[in-house]
């Protein structure tokens, strides 16, 4: 395997011959390109080849699950990371179409220590990537992509022999086995399973049928052009549509899957869309009741009602902030010990007795049914209602290279930092921390907050506001404040939604 390069064009002879492979592809926890602008087939056959070879030099059974998403170019992706994984020596398991939770399964149901599995998650048609790990339930961070990184592009990748494929079929069955087992409903639970087209139309449905839900599916039929909108429940587009279709058929609420079925997003029975951070608030006070001084980690974009609620501290649970990013908050959740994660994006993880640490937008779907089974006469709107009041926008992407976003953000950390320690104010509220373990998150003192960080898998910032006024102070916050403070950074572009 020729040592890849950067600058190919494709329809080339060059581009047929030698490895396309963009170093920016290399995020923090996973790997995403666009297909042949950033990488192409061979470039994804050495990134199998470095896979196989770091595999081997931190000592790991060479044993791998390899699945992949439903895009149309998805399966000739996972073939030729097959190729690069034998190559390398690796035994190949292949369980075919599959969400990201369902390859994560399979590490624990066929004995597999590793995984990849091809997928885009939400991102966009003509992205691609491939979501690793070797040492279940984790997935890679910065330390291990940093090192695969430097295998792949450096041209380090080891041939061995030894390497094996065996085709695992209908994996699916297990997995759903496994999803369903823990959730049997008392009563037939009316919800709306909304997948975007994409892969979790072949899997969720079906699963929260088996949980005795009545299911109205939205969007089920899986299409790789994603006709309607793209699968991510954390965007707006995809969540009005669930409101819709709530309100046209009185469901008590809707579920929606990304693009790999490893998020959950939420809309109760009035059409009012709860963002992951409030639902997982309202798991939080309703297993720890179950579950006494049980301990919860959440991601830096979360409500700050964690901090603050009296339920939590009345049964004794714990609440760690952490860094936002799926594979951050799973390391952090297994390290503690705690019996669930949330992160405001819709990754949900839980340990035992609900699930295996990993993040499943299934398992959680069936969390959430199971907490609305234990509360019965209450609404999901309702027992939203019981929160305290707190105000918290959407997740809003401003454009930003991916070249330049780290060394942007640290000026903007910077000035925020600055003007908390001479004490400043923002809207007439003193800043009483700006905490920096993942961009900035600055808290005033009246308890709203601004965060601003950078996209760990897009060239993008990323934008959270919160209030503990009204909605109008949340608008405010971000129109007042954070836009314009950013709209003096000529690298800063766009925003993909905006209050």
């Amino acid at each position: 395997m020729q040592k890849p390069r950067s600058d190919l064009r494709p329809n080339t002879a060059e581009y047929e011959t030698i490895p396309l492979v963009k170093p920016t592809g290399f995020r923090e926890y996973d790997a995403r390109w666009i297909l042949e602008k950033e990488i192409n087939l061979l470039g994804i056959q050495a990134l199998g080849l470095g896979l196989a070879t770091y595999v081997h030099e931190i000592g790991q059974r060479p044993r791998i699950v390899v699945g992949h998403d439903f895009r149309s170019y998805s399966l000739s992706v996972k073939q030729a990371l097959t190729l690069g994984l034998l190559e390398g020596g690796m035994e190949v398991l292949d369980i075919g179409l599959a969400l990201s939770p369902m390859a994560y399964f399979a590490q624990f149901a066929l004995n597999a220590p590793c995984v990849a599995v091809v997928t885009a998650s939400h991102n966009e048609n003509g992205w691609t990537g491939v979501k690793m790990g070797a040492q279940p339930p984790l997935t890679f961070g910065p330390d291990e992509i940093g090192r695969l990184k430097a295998i792949v592009l450096d041209g380090e990748g080891v041939g061995r022999p030894g390497g094996s494929l065996t085709r695992v079929e209908d994996f699916r069955e297990r997995y759903l086995e496994e999803v369903t087992a823990g959730v049997k409903l008392s009563r037939p639970i009316k919800v709306v399973a909304a997948c975007g087209n994409g892969t979790a139309g072949a899997f969720a449905p079906e699963a929260l049928r088996r949980m005795g839900a009545e299911v109205i599916e939205m969007d089920s039929d899986l299409d790789w052009t994603f006709p309607k909108y793209n699968p991510n429940p954390e965007d707006h587009a995809m969540l009005m549509q669930m409101a819709a279709r709530v309100r046209e058929t009185g469901a008590e609420l809707a579920v929606g899957f990304d693009g790999d079925g490893d998020r959950c997003g939420v809309v109760d029975d009035t059409g009012e869309e709860i963002y992951a951070d409030k639902i997982g608030l309202m798991l939080g006070r309703d297993l720890s009741a179950l579950h006494p001084n049980a301990t919860f980690v959440v991601d830096v974009k979360s409500t700050g009602l964690y901090k603050t609620d009296e339920v939590l501290k009345s049964n004794g649970a714990e609440v760690v902030y952490w860094k936002t990013g799926h594979s951050y908050i799973k390391r952090k959740t297994a390290e503690l010990g705690a019996l669930a994660g949330f992160e405001k994006s819709g990754h949900f993880f839980f340990n035992a007795p609900i699930g295996r640490g990993y993040d499943d937008g299934i398992v959680a779907a069936g969390a959430i049914l199971a907490m609305l089974d234990r509360n019965p006469g209450k609404s999901l709107s309702q027992l939203k209602g019981a929160l305290p009041d707190a105000w918290t926008s959407m997740t809003m992407s401003p454009h930003c290279d991916d070249e330049l976003k780290y060394e942007v953000l640290e000026r903007v950390v910077a000035e925020y930092q600055a003007l908390a320690d001479a004490g400043g104010s923002i809207l007439g509220r003193k800043i009483v921390e700006a905490i920096t373990v993942n961009g900035v998150r600055v808290h005033l003192e009246d308890g709203s907050w601004v965060l601003v960080r950078a996209s760990s898998n897009k060239p993008e910032l990323v934008v959270v506001v919160e209030s503990m006024r009204s909605d109008a102070d949340m608008h405010a916050l971000f129109r007042e404040e954070v836009k314009p403070r950013l709209a003096k950074y000529a690298e800063i572009g766009a925003y993909n939604q905006e209050l």
